[in-house]
């Protein structure tokens, strides 16, 4: 079956049964590897992927459930040439150390700050909190969402 949605601002067509898992259609068909495959069961973060704004797990949402929406994932928050605040300040904060959760906390703590562009440490942290972190990066990554907030009040480009 043909479905049809935006990603990362392109407009896509592509052929799979709807129940097939949404970050299956997104790596698979569409070559976007940021989002990741964990647990499968909503329970760690690594596939987050936002759609039509609010942030969602693609290892279990139905690509059929997409149809007509606007998804963002991690390749369509910034690129090199112009990096989101984010991903500047997980830079600056060296807050990542094997990267394998970082997408999904990203794509969630820009959700954040989307709704909320000066979210207090608690605020942070319980919105990355149904996201794993094995490295034990959580204070770096708490700073890096932190600092990106200021930097995109004081006008950073995004």
């Amino acid at each position: 079956m043909a479905i049809e949605f935006v990603v990362n601002g392109t407009a896509r067509t592509v052929n799979a049964a709807d129940t097939t898992p949404l970050l299956d259609v997104l790596r698979n068909q569409l070559d976007l590897k940021g989002a990741r495959y964990g647990c499968g069961l909503e329970q760690c973060g690594s596939c987050m992927v936002l759609v039509d704004g609010a942030p969602v797990y693609a290892c279990a949402r139905e690509v059929g459930t997409v149809a007509g929406k606007h998804i963002i994932t991690i390749e369509g928050i910034g690129s090199i040439a112009h990096p989101h605040p984010l991903q500047l300040a997980f830079l600056d904060e060296q807050a990542g150390q094997c990267g394998y959760c970082l997408s999904g906390i990203i794509i969630e703590a820009k959700a954040l700050l989307d709704r909320n562009p000066d979210p207090s440490r608690a605020e942070i942290a319980a919105a990355l909190d149904n996201h794993l972190c094995r490295c034990g990066a959580h204070p770096r990554i708490l700073r890096a969402v932190a600092k990106a907030a200021t930097m995109i009040r004081e006008g950073a480009a995004q």
